[in-house]
């Protein structure tokens, strides 16, 4: 049963219309309300943001930058090679699966079959369509560094090439992928592992060891002079 308050004789649609405006106010009241409180609020606690974010200690970024060991300057494939596993390589060679086979007799697909390509040339499978940049290079040997910067950056060695593969950047993979791609068809030997070269520290022990050998040679002189005063 609904109750209504209301003034005698008003009519049904005054009285719907009265409430619509009651109920309209209230609304409206309670937005003006809540406004009025954000607005204030935000007077009152307005966030003060610091000029430099964080704690910062002094000398930490310094130290650490000079703690870093710099990075180690990539030595020649052959040393890698030494080290290299075939195993290890024809997980790496999956990569090269989508595009090439290895298989002898093995069809090109979108890049040329592989069977044989270590000591083989560039451009060297025939019917298959090169690019103007790799048939450029057509007879040149596929060598242990040749192929290395190959794999290593295929866009940067023959630029212009059409692969789209962008390389191996761990000389280790490479090493391990050319090892197997050695044991399919070329069975080349490995290259030599070039001397290392002489530690850094000795020019400066030489150049230690002069001023000592000339202050020896001043004190032996010492004792010859003195019958002359």
């Amino acid at each position: 049963m609904k109750l209504r308050f209301s003034r005698p004789g008003a009519s049904e649609a005054e009285l719907d219309s009265f409430e619509w405006n009651k109920i309209s106010g209230w609304v409206l009241t309670a937005l003006i309300a809540v406004l009025g409180l954000t607005i204030v609020t935000g007077y009152i606690y307005t966030p003060q943001k610091p000029e430099k974010p964080g704690y910062v200690v002094e000398g930490v970024e310094e130290e650490a930058s000079a703690a870093a060991p710099a990075a180690e300057a990539e030595k020649p494939i052959a040393f890698y090679l030494a080290t290299a596993s075939a195993e290890k390589g024809a997980s790496v060679y999956k990569k090269c699966a989508a595009c090439h086979t290895i298989n002898q007799g093995g069809a090109n697909g979108i890049g040329p079959n592989l069977y044989g390509i270590v000591g083989n040339v560039h451009a060297h499978a025939a019917g298959f369509s090169y690019s103007d940049a790799m048939l450029a290079t057509k007879g040149k040997p596929w060598g242990w560094d040749e192929l290395n910067e190959w794999l290593k950056a295929p866009k940067a060695y023959i630029p212009g090439n059409k692969m789209s593969f962008a390389g191996l950047s761990k000389p280790e993979d490479r090493a391990d992928l050319l090892l197997y791609l050695n044991t399919q068809g070329s069975n080349l030997p490995l290259p030599p592992v070039p001397a290392e070269a002489p530690a850094a520290e000795a020019p400066a022990a030489d150049a230690a060891a002069a001023p000592a050998e000339g202050e020896a040679a001043a004190a032996e002189a010492a004792p010859a002079e003195a019958p002359a005063q």
